[in-house]
């Protein structure tokens, strides 16, 4: 390979199925123009297969696309007609069928026509690379490597990078970094064994996990409360998991296992159960056949009972000793009491745990250069919290591989194979020999170890990685963010400059605020440290931004003044309830909206003044984020809602990841936005006017607001208005905060100074507000809207339009943040904005009244 700049300007999919399509769908959300093929069609359109395939993308949920626009740029292709311009393309992406003879023809087929730079690189999730690589002609092997990416492509982070004996370095440096940055993956390189990693030790798990269910007669909805969420896993868990994945596709991995690993300790697991090969065989094959191990009926989950032959409703508990004890904090507690806990639930996880840690001992030395790669591809991968490695240290490294061993000799364990010998022998280092404390395990805050090379391998020098000023950690990695600036209780104001040993990290002289509160709340109290931020970085430094160190980048504001009240036997008011609700489930965007009621408790005190001074506070602090005398940016990643999407839309910029999801949803319980979001939008609005009548983009607006319309993407937030066109979209979450820092010292060393305040905003006043009212008048005697719809819209729209003003009036910003104010208390003082929240608690979702 030469040393000229890698640059991916086009790439190809081959192959328009399910993986192929969304492969496709992922790269033209980075805006990498994009061909996918496929067989030609027997009759009329050529293309007519992968036209369809394309289509299938944009009702697919959870989205492939970034908005449904991006379809467009997916440019469909045949391998009768276009094979030659692949030879335009930078990289070629296989996403057949996993058949490798199938997969050879294909590369016989599309070697000649392949440009001189061309990358080709395979999918797939466990074939042999070098296998593949024989159907190749040597001169195109340098250029060849495994790339899989886990589905859905969009959302998972992990890719496996995995080279043939002849694949070039340089080539594999240069995809990773673009994999990293562009497409916003964590790459793992893995050894080309079946399989490779993530697939290797994730279908193990599986298939332990089946065979104790079975052992300890444990059903398919037990099994999967038991494997969830309370034990780190996502709540799909186990068997739900597999019907999204496809049970045929399952079984498939199952099989490829049973042929290809003939000599590992566990292949007689390696089995397609009878009850799955049935399932298989009556067409249930999961969540895209409508039924699998599961099937909905009404509103009700079945699940298969295998001694019935059929399906029964889903009851499934843990038992409550159990829940407990799998909330404690401490790892080694845990384990030891699964250990010694007699009831099948407890010796079923025990037995879950013990053979995965014992399989990935075992085959770590074969299938990967270190424990940090094993860890990262299921976490990545899989989406558990912590890997396998790194839970097995979190219990305790040598007690754990003591009760592993004894279970082994006892012929407890799936295998009688002994634990390899650096399990007690090499995995025991002093932290970097300064002889402070002696540690036992695989990952040293200075690396992860490697049997292989009987050492700890630091992280990737790879330069695409020093914009990850935070990366993603392993157990024992310190997470020391800065140097701090200031602190309260509430929020916390550092810099990154004069870290040692931290390269990358410079004394760039920004500034950055990072809130303490849970899902990062707004309340007074950050409130107050935010607008002391903005006094310390005016003073002393360049710029500010607001960066969390975990998402969401807010939720909205706190609750704590209604928490505290339950906890001082008061009589719970609508929104101390809720509040308490709201601890229990963020994932209805209704409820989420809620939490930007932090006036509700003073309200319902009868403190009305109270409410509109900490209302005006809260526009006060927007505005001082659009003019203070240094640049502010804003961070986001996740959820932005309410009030934190206020903060967001009054930012000099906002720099947002792809997977960040943003609106003014207050109108889901009944009220409008009252930190300055409906003042922003009008602004906005007038700013985009054509022939000066701000009326049609505030309609769009009004639509967004009144609807509650939360944005599925950073791409689709630009759609709806709350991100501008200029504000950077990050691929790869752990790069946000350099392309913020990058942003923000941008504005400052172009001689930084706020807009100046608009005096003359002209609004769409009664004539606006009358046409916004003739359409909630027709929806409400549709019956689409209640009267109290038309009451919110209602408000909402004179808001937005400036009130009952001659259309075209001039006027400044404080007098749509006065109208928003007093909206807000309006409805916030009806019965039926209040009904609506006692509706929310009880059922989660907005009530018609």
């Amino acid at each position: 390979m030469n040393n000229t700049k890698f640059i991916v300007r086009k790439a190809a999919v081959l192959g328009a199925g399910v993986m192929g399509a969304q492969i496709a769908a992922h790269l033209v959300n980075a805006n990498v123009e994009t061909l996918l093929f496929e067989l030609p069609a027997e009759q009329g359109e050529p293309n007519a297969n992968v036209i369809k395939a394309v289509e299938n993308l944009k009702k697919q949920d959870p989205a492939p696309l970034s908005s449904p626009g991006r379809a467009a740029s997916i440019q469909p292709a045949n391998y009768a007609e276009h094979l030659n311009l692949l030879q335009d393309c930078d990289i070629v992406i296989e996403a057949i069928a996993e058949r490798m003879d199938w997969k050879r023809d294909l590369y016989e087929k599309v070697a000649l026509h392949l440009g001189e730079h061309t990358i080709l690189a395979s999918n797939t999730s466990g074939l042999s690379i070098n296998e593949l690589a024989r159907a190749l002609p040597e001169t195109l092997r340098h250029r060849f490597c495994g790339i899989h990416f886990f589905n859905p492509p969009r959302y998972m982070h992990l890719v496996e990078l995995t080279a043939c004996v002849e694949s070039d370095a340089s080539m594999l440096d240069n995809l990773e970094s673009f994999l990293v940055t562009y497409l916003g993956k964590g790459v793992v390189r893995a050894k080309d064994t079946p399989n490779f990693i993530a697939n290797r030790i994730g279908i193990f798990s599986m298939l332990a996990t089946m065979h104790h269910a079975s052992r300890f007669r444990l059903g398919f909805g037990a099994v999967d409360a038991l494997t969830g969420s309370l034990i780190g896993r996502p709540k799909s868990a186990t068997f739900r998991t597999a019907d999204v994945v496809g049970l045929d596709i399952l079984a498939h991995v199952i099989e490829t296992m049973r042929n290809t690993l003939p000599h590992d300790p566990w292949h007689k697991y390696f089995i397609v159960p009878d009850w799955l090969k049935a399932l298989i065989d009556s067409g249930a094959l999961g969540q895209k056949t409508r039924r699998g191990i599961y099937r909905k009926v009404g509103n009700e989950i079945h699940e298969l009972d295998i001694a019935r032959n059929e399906y029964v409703l889903s009851r499934a508990t843990v038992e409550e000793g159990i829940r407990e004890l799998l909330k404690r904090k401490n790892p080694a507690e845990k384990l030891a009491e699964l250990r010694n806990d007699s009831s099948p639930q407890a010796q079923f996880l025990w037995a879950i745990f013990r053979d995965v840690f014992h399989y990935c001992a075992v085959h770590l030395e074969a299938i990967a250069d270190n424990a940090r790669d094993v860890d990262f591809a299921i976490r990545w991968g899989f989406g558990w919290n912590q890997g396998p490695f790194e839970i097995w240290q979190a219990a305790g490294w040598n007690e754990v591989a003591g009760w592993i061993s004894e279970d082994i000799a006892s012929g407890k364990s799936m295998s009688d194979t002994p634990l390899p010998d650096w399990v007690k022998q090499a995995a025991r280092r002093t932290d970097q020999g300064e002889n402070r404390d002696i540690s036992w395990g695989v990952h040293m805050p200075y690396g992860s170890y490697s049997p292989s090379l009987n050492t700890f391998r630091p992280r990737s020098t790879l330069p695409v990685y020093r914009r990850q000023l935070f990366p993603d950690r392993l157990l024992n990695e310190r997470a020391e963010y800065g140097v701090t600036i200031f602190e309260t209780d509430a929020v916390r104001m550092w810099h990154t400059a004069g870290e040692p040993g931290r390269e990358g990290i410079t004394d760039d002289g920004v500034a950055i605020l990072s809130f303490k509160s849970k899902m990062h709340t707004i309340g007074n109290d950050v409130l107050d440290g935010i607008q002391q931020a903005l006094d310390e970085a005016e003073r002393n430094w360049r710029a500010l931004v607001i960066w969390q160190t975990e998402p969401p980048f807010s939720a909205g504001a706190n609750l704590q003044k209604a928490t505290e009240r339950l906890k001082s036997g008061e009589p719970p008011s609508a929104f101390s309830l809720l509040a308490r609700k709201l601890r229990k489930s963020a994932q209805s965007a209704v409820l989420k909206a809620a939490r930007s009621l932090h006036l509700a408790d003073a309200l319902m005190a009868g403190k009305l003044a109270e409410v509109e001074a900490m209302v005006a506070q809260f526009q006060q602090t927007s505005q001082d984020l659009r003019y203070s005398m240094i640049p502010t940016v804003a961070a986001v990643d996740g959820l932005a809602l309410g009030g934190g999407c206020e903060f967001v839309m009054h930012c000099d910029r906002a720099v947002a990841t792809l997977e960040s999801y943003v609106g003014l949803v207050e109108a889901g319980v009944g009220l409008l936005p009252a930190g300055g979001g409906c003042k922003e939008l009008a602004l906005r609005a007038s700013q985009e006017a054509k022939d000066g009548d701000p009326f049609p983009r505030l309609r769009n607006y009004f639509q967004n607001v009144a609807t509650a319309q939360l944005g599925k993407s950073a791409e689709h937030v630009k759609e709806l208005g709350y991100l501008r066109r200029d504000d950077p979209i990050v691929m790869n979450r752990f790069e946000l905060l350099y392309v913020a820092k990058a942003q923000a010292v941008a504005l400052a060393e172009a001689g930084y100074r706020p807009p100046l305040r608009a005096r003359s905003i002209p609004v769409a006043g009664s004539t606006g507000i009358a046409t916004i009212k003739g359409l909630l008048v027709n929806m409400r005697e549709g019956n689409f809207i209640s009267e109290h719809d038309y009451l919110i819209g209602s408000k909402i729209a004179h808001v937005m339009c400036g009130g009952e003003l001659t259309p075209g009036s001039l006027v400044d910003e404080e007098w749509f943040l006065e109208l928003e104010r007093t909206a807000f208390i309006e409805l916030l003082a009806t019965e039926k904005t209040q009904a609506r929240v006692e509706h929310t608690l009880k059922t989660g979702k907005p009530l018609r009244n």
